[in-house]
């Protein structure tokens, strides 16, 4: 069975300063951008999300890690993190090479100066990753990529189509609408997810000025928050395992809420009478990025391993194993389901156009405000925990 994140929701962090990157082969001063890829150091240690570095040893027909360690002589020493800030932490002790960040945690490594420029001419597959994913805000600095985009997927709107009718095509449901619910509606467990009802307001109440729903000043956040204490009232339980949401939206305990596709795919597999769409709003969304650490013991291999995963074959396999679109466009010609693509809307940028990926809130506003003071990501763990009680 493909396998998704298994987060759970974050802890709190410190205020937040944004890197800035200087030219396109330096960062931040005292991080560099390797030049040239020399000869393997024999092993990289790994933080990656389950199901990203598969061994064999989950399933003996998923591994694309033995495959590596042949190829480059490079040994993997895979540690895999439950949570974003179970991988920050781990990044700041120096001991791992690379790691699997998404877009809530990318901005905190690279302001912590943990991870290094990345230099794309080393990694001939960056060249056939989709356009949509190169230089992002959760990914680069004035020009100069801090990583290598990994996947890609959106928060879908997903309900029981035996219980919730007509249909919903809005957020409405979950937020102003969630009382029709009661017991029913449930939520991702993350301060990010407070990014969901401000990407709702941002479309809803124009007057409160969100341009951007990770870029939110005190009165931005306040409502986003007022939204979020309403909905808690018809709240059943927060999910932060998707195997967990599959089994509630089985059973009946939850008939409306966020969701993945794989998690859709999965419930529908399961026989469970369920629909996942992206609202008229848009969603929000998460892209992983490979990154390397500032202090890569292992920087060579560290490469070697950026180049592989997202090699055409071994990107198939990731994303079907674990439930995404895949980063790499070659990479539709090799997953074993067709239509595999198709349903992840991979190639499709009009869709992902409208899906606003998670990026680490900071009090440098974003959204390109430079008179006004953003809420930060210590500021949102505190209004998360204040929503939930």
């Amino acid at each position: 069975m493909r396998k998704a994140k298994f987060w759970t929701a974050s802890m709190g962090v410190g205020a937040l300063l944004l890197a800035t990157a200087c030219g396109s082969g330096t960062g931040d001063k005292g991080a560099t951008a390797q030049r040239t890829v020399g000869k393997g150091e024999g092993r990289v240690d790994v933080i990656a999300w389950a199901g990203y570095a598969e061994d064999g040893s989950n399933d003996p027909k998923v591994d694309w890690v033995h495959p590596f360690e042949k190829s480059t002589g490079c040994k993997v020493n895979t540690k895999v993190a439950g949570t974003s800030d179970e991988m920050v932490a781990l990044m700041k002790t120096g001991q791992y090479d690379t790691v699997s960040a998404s877009g809530d945690a990318t901005l905190r490594l690279i302001a912590a100066k943990d991870v290094a420029p990345v230099n794309t001419d080393l990694v001939p597959n960056y060249r056939d990753v989709f356009s949509g994913l190169k230089m992002r805000p959760f990914n680069s600095r004035n020009g100069q990529m801090y990583g290598i985009p990994h996947g890609r997927g959106a928060n879908l709107l997903m309900y029981r189509t035996d219980r919730v009718t007509p249909a919903p095509d809005s957020w409405k449901a979950v937020f102003d609408d969630a009382a029709k619910y009661p017991g029913k509606v449930t939520a991702y467990d993350s301060p990010i997810y407070i990014a969901d009802a401000a990407l709702y307001l941002m479309k809803t109440e124009p007057a409160l000025g969100i341009k951007d729903p990770y870029a939110l000043d005190q009165t931005q956040l306040d409502a986003a928050v007022a939204l979020l204490k309403k909905q808690r009232r018809s709240i059943g339980e927060y999910w932060s395992d998707y195997q967990k949401e599959v089994t509630a939206f089985k059973g009946g305990d939850s008939v409306i809420g966020d969701a993945w596709q794989v998690i859709a795919n999965t419930a529908l597999a399961e026989k469970a009478p369920v629909k996942a769409v992206l609202p008229k709003e848009g969603a929000t969304g998460w892209s992983d990025t490979w990154m390397i650490s500032a202090k890569a013991a292992h920087p060579n291999c560290a490469y070697k391993w950026l180049n592989w995963i997202i090699s055409p074959k071994v990107n198939a396999q990731v994303a079907s194993y674990f439930g995404e679109a895949p980063a790499n466009a070659k990479a539709c010609r090799e997953t074993t389901d067709p239509h595999h693509c198709a349903i992840y809307h991979a190639d499709d940028e009009s869709y992902y156009r409208r899906v606003h990926f998670w990026t680490t809130p900071t009090r440098q506003c974003l959204d390109g405000r430079t008179h006004t003071t953003c809420t930060d990501y210590a500021q949102w763990t505190r209004a998360w925990t204040e929503i939930k009680g």
